[in-house]
């Protein structure tokens, strides 16, 4: 997105939505004109509570079964990461919704929290070190993903002029239609559907731990449950917003469809995971005694 965009006007500026909510306009840079847009804004705001308590529930069970690092597949949490990544990126350079930008910034650091618990829990359990692939890959999302949130950053304290992103802000007589996407636009858009791609995939190496397991201990099912809800308040939100003034409600979507794909479309898989959960729940050993039988097992990650 342009910075121009998320980081909004300076506060108290209405002019160019003499319309909408000022206090929306001063606390989110957005302009809210009606109950739809308001709506957008409230379940957004709900989207980010979910993402947020999510982290939570799993950092209790990696602490109280301590066996993280075998319950989780470290494949899932660096597509998780990759994805989030590309999220955020893709989000400033397409010119997404503000709160879309907010969130991607939690989603990468809550990713790099939970990675590093997963790698003390792989310490202190004497897990093998990880394959060549899996370090450089680790190195290079952690890398990226600093840099990227240093470089954003840096552009919110630049002058809005030197953005020129389309903006929902923007007053309806300086545009006559839709606008043709800028070439930043496109790559944000194409990073985006890489990222969602990665979303979809990273579901896929939990599936199959949880299986091989027979197990779902250690992995905390309010995780995955506040994600889900996370996702659809989240693709809801954006759904709800209303486009930009002279853009048709298909041209939004288009330019929406790559996040809504990765929120929405995950839902299928996080609702295998959740029949995972159901499937296993009976006869699932103690911690305890499940801890010592995975740690006597050759390692499989």
């Amino acid at each position: 997105m342009a910075a121009r965009r998320w980081r909004g006007l300076p506060s108290g500026n209405v002019s160019d939505c003499p319309n909408g909510s000022r206090w929306i306009m001063d606390v989110f840079h957005e302009c809210a004109q009606d109950s739809r847009d308001v709506a957008s804004i409230v379940l957004g705001l709900g989207s980010i509570g979910c993402f947020i308590a999510a982290a939570f529930p799993q950092f209790y069970q990696a602490c109280r079964t301590g066996i993280m690092d075998q319950a989780l597949s470290i494949y899932f949490l660096l597509g998780w990461l990759g994805g989030d990544l590309l999220n955020l990126i893709g989000s400033f350079l397409a010119d997404q919704l503000p709160l879309q930008v907010y969130t991607a910034i939690y989603y990468v650091l809550a990713d790099l929290a939970m990675l590093s618990l997963y790698c003390y829990y792989r310490v202190k359990n004497g897990g093998r070190a990880f394959p060549a692939p899996i370090n450089a890959a680790f190195v290079f999302l952690s890398v990226g993903s600093l840099s990227s949130l240093s470089l954003l950053g840096s552009a919110s304290t630049e002058a809005p002029g030197a953005f020129k992103g389309r903006s929902l802000l923007s007053a309806p007589g300086d545009e006559l239609g839709p606008k043709p996407f800028s070439r930043t636009e496109i790559i944000g858009f194409a990073i985006g559907s890489v990222s969602s791609v990665l979303y979809l995939c990273s579901r896929v190496p939990q599936i199959c731990t949880n299986y091989k397991r027979k197990s779902t201990s250690g992995v905390s099912y309010s995780l995955f449950a506040l994600v889900m809800l996370g996702n659809s308040l989240y693709g809801l939100s954006v759904l709800l917003k209303n486009p930009e003034p002279g853009q048709a409600q298909g041209d939004y979507i288009l330019h929406h469809l790559p996040w809504l794909v990765g929120s929405l479309g995950v839902l299928a898989l996080d609702v295998a995971i959740s029949f995972q959960f159901l499937a296993y729940r009976k006869g699932r050993p103690g911690s305890l005694e499940e801890r010592g039988a995975l740690l006597g097992e050759p390692d499989e990650s």
